[in-house]
């Protein structure tokens, strides 16, 4: 039996008592791992928030002084941008918030205010519908909406459940300190990203032959030139639609506007699902001042999510992504399954790079097999 031979039936021999061993332990290793994965998700995060700030930070790299290279330019250029970077992001959620919240406590006092009458309503119906019952009638007549008391209710409730667990305080902690911990790590990765990426590629020079290298370099240009794409495409698409949105319901004089807007563009940062969830809330509302306006809100902006499923949507993120609309739909439902709203944002890239390279090697077969045919 050749050397090589015996190497491959070692390898598998391992291999499989590997498997054996993970089987016999699933639950031991399945606790390592996530213990591992909770250790290193703030640099997970880390690494996420730098490459989205990267790509705003390298649109200011261009336009900071682009035709001067003086010492202190070039010293002051990244620190800068970085900077202008997170300034921008901050101001975005300002603005949002400074347009959403106003409104949002507006509405849930008008929704406070009419509770009395509206039950008032609901009871002078159910008096008329039910003449036949006078019991019912009368055990109608008796309710009395404490709206006051069912608020005093439920915030000594929430106060006293809040205060008693402490578990959700340390939960809170946590997650705080889990995002600045993956704020400064993107910080430092934004900062040092030349010298990080002349180590890495001293790294696989050092220990990964050449063919290889290019392979790995290719799958990351591919995966960097798609995940661009599509948060470039998609942060586009939902200020494009936000403001058709505003316009239209300025134009068929809807009230929130503006609250809708931005509601709408926000949550269409999720492909396919996020404009319909910013449709619901905003037409909850908007219900709250007219149930026929919150109607025409909802026949509107169906109306407008066609315009961008077959228009706005193809032309800005489809193409961009190279995938196709059923793809699409496949990556929002598993990603979101697995892991919620973050699934379903990262879930369309990813889908999209494995798509890419699938067909790449799907071509080099058939075209191998064309010549050799």
């Amino acid at each position: 039996m050749e050397k090589k031979q015996i190497k491959k039936y070692v390898f598998i021999a391992f291999l499989v008592l590997a498997v054996c061993l993970a089987v016999r332990n699933f639950s031991v290793i399945s606790k390592m791992l996530s213990t591992a994965f909770t250790a290193i998700m703030p640099l997970l995060m880390g690494c996420v928030i730098s490459y989205i700030f990267n790509i705003i930070m390298t649109f200011y790299e261009k336009h900071y002084f682009p035709k001067k290279n003086t010492a202190f330019i070039t010293k002051t250029r990244r620190p800068v941008c970085v900077g202008l970077a997170f300034a921008s992001a901050g101001l975005i959620i300002v603005l949002v918030a400074s347009i959403v919240y106003p409104e949002l406590v507006r509405a849930f006092k008008l929704i406070y205010a009419e509770i009395p009458s509206v039950f008032r309503e609901i009871q002078a119906f159910a008096r008329t519908a039910l003449k036949e019952y006078p019991e019912i009638q009368e055990l109608i007549n008796n309710i009395e909406p404490d709206v006051m008391g069912l608020t005093n209710n439920v915030g000594n409730g929430a106060y006293n459940i809040f205060g008693s667990v402490v578990s959700f305080i340390g939960s809170t902690v946590s997650f705080m300190t889990n995002i600045i911990i993956a704020v400064i790590f993107a910080l430092y990765i934004l900062i040092r990203k030349d010298k990080l990426k002349n180590d890495l590629k001293r790294f696989q020079n050092a220990y990964i032959s050449d063919r290889t290298n290019r392979y790995i370099n290719h799958i990351f240009s591919i995966a960097d030139d798609t995940f661009r794409n599509f948060f470039v495409g998609q942060f586009t698409e939902g200020i494009i639609i936000g403001v058709l949105c505003f316009i239209g319901m300025t134009i068929l004089r809807l009230p929130y506007s503006a609250m809708a807007g931005t509601i709408v563009g926000v949550t269409a940062l999720v492909p396919i699902v996020g404009a319909v969830i910013g449709m619901l809330i905003s037409a909850f509302i908007i219900f709250t001042v007219s149930p026929m306006k919150a109607l025409i809100f909802i026949i509107f902006l169906l109306i407008l999510q066609q315009l961008e499923d077959n228009l706005i949507y193809p032309k800005v993120v489809g193409t961009s992504v190279g995938l196709p609309a059923i793809w699409v739909l496949a990556s929002i439902t598993i990603g979101g399954g697995l892991f919620g709203v973050l699934g379903m944002l990262m879930g369309v890239p990813l889908f999209a790079v494995a798509y890419k390279l699938i067909f790449e090697v799907l071509e080099r077969r058939e075209q191998s097999s064309r010549m050799e045919g």
